[in-house]
């Protein structure tokens, strides 16, 4: 399903200095999101990812969790947009994904993405930075196999183009030389 063209040529109601690091499942965002925390800034790791390892502690399985999917979406768009709203909008903060890419995810499942196109429109990105896919391997969470993330990789770089951002995309290279690219594309962190 295509965006409403009418809501895409909303304007932003807020400029943030946060910057994307997404892709699809398998392409190595949680290593760059580790590694930029470990350089000293500040990160907002998956929702997605976090609230499934907190599930699966509480004694759910995952065939529970992933039973209604469109119930599980619905929890992690609410749980993407609270996380993004306690954010300081002038904090330089790299965030594991973020509001726009549930654009995509509720393609996967089925939903419009138009229910949630307007919400996209709260805080423009600073970047965006869609990390290459590596090689597909299961983790014990995804639930996507590599067909499927071929799809997603494919839909998340589209649904950031149709909101206006310039996507950069990050080529498959060592993480360090990964992190590298990413932070040469920031003006303000070269040299950290």
């Amino acid at each position: 399903m295509e965006l409403d063209p009418k809501i895409l040529s909303m304007p932003f109601q807020v400029e943030t200095n946060w910057h994307v690091i997404t892709g699809a499942p398998s392409c190595g965002k949680t290593t760059m999101i580790d590694l930029l925390a470990d350089a000293g800034f500040q990160t907002l790791p998956e929702i997605a990812h976090d609230y499934i390892e907190s599930e699966l502690a509480s004694g759910r399985s995952l065939d529970d969790l992933f039973e209604n999917r469109y119930l599980l979406q619905r929890s992690l768009i609410k749980l993407q947009k609270e996380a993004e709203q306690r954010l300081d909008p002038n904090e330089k903060v790299f965030l594991d994904r973020a509001l726009a890419d549930c654009l995509t995810f509720n393609r996967f499942v089925g939903l419009d993405p138009n229910d949630l196109l307007l919400e996209c429109f709260c805080n423009r990105y600073a970047s965006v930075f869609i990390l290459d896919p590596l090689p597909y391997h299961a983790d014990g969470i995804r639930d996507v196999d590599a067909p499927n993330a071929v799809f997603l990789d494919e839909w998340i770089d589209r649904d950031y183009q149709a909101l206006g951002y310039d996507v950069i995309r990050v080529p498959v290279l060592p993480p360090q030389e990964r992190l590298d690219f990413i932070l040469e594309r920031i003006p303000d962190t070269r040299g950290r």
